[in-house]
């Protein structure tokens, strides 16, 4: 599995930023009320990213990966690879929406009510999307399997 690029992710987060400035632009009346409570998903996938990052990095440091219990499964840590970029494509998208979002409520928080009571959970969504595509690359460069000794592919 090839790393995710940063350039991607970014290209990723732009669009949705532009979609979501678009249609908050043209449509933020029939929108539906973004709650701060919509970001909570976002920052425990982001905790539990980093959280298994430094677990990954740890293991990999003390070359602790392997078939016994003690040891770090390379099932398990390919399965985490899944979860990382998962959570780096998602935290890119979703945060890049929220992104958009703001861009509109925002500056209009001082004379909208509705953009005020918005602004919160806007920011707040933005922010932990932000830290979910970053955790989600923490986590993934710490599944990279380090290159063998004997300069075999693994």
């Amino acid at each position: 599995m090839k790393r995710t690029r940063m350039s991607v992710l970014l290209a990723a987060g732009g669009f949705t930023a532009l979609a979501g400035a678009i249609l908050t632009w043209g449509r933020y009346g029939s929108l539906v009320t973004v709650s701060a409570t919509a970001s909570v998903t976002l920052w425990a996938m982001a905790l539990i990213c980093v959280v298994l990052g430094r677990r990954v990095r740890e293991n990999v440091d003390h070359s602790n990966i392997g078939m016994d219990r003690s040891q770090l499964n390379p099932t398990t840590a390919a399965l985490w690879l899944v979860v990382a970029k998962a959570s780096a494509w998602t935290g890119a998208i979703v945060g890049g929406w929220y992104v958009g979002m703001a861009t509109f409520v925002v500056p209009k928080a001082g004379t909208l009510t509705a953009a005020q009571n918005d602004l919160l959970g806007v920011v707040t969504s933005a922010a932990a999307g932000v830290a979910l595509a970053a955790a989600g690359i923490y986590l993934e460069r710490g599944c990279s399997v380090p290159p063998s000794p004997d300069g075999e592919p693994a």
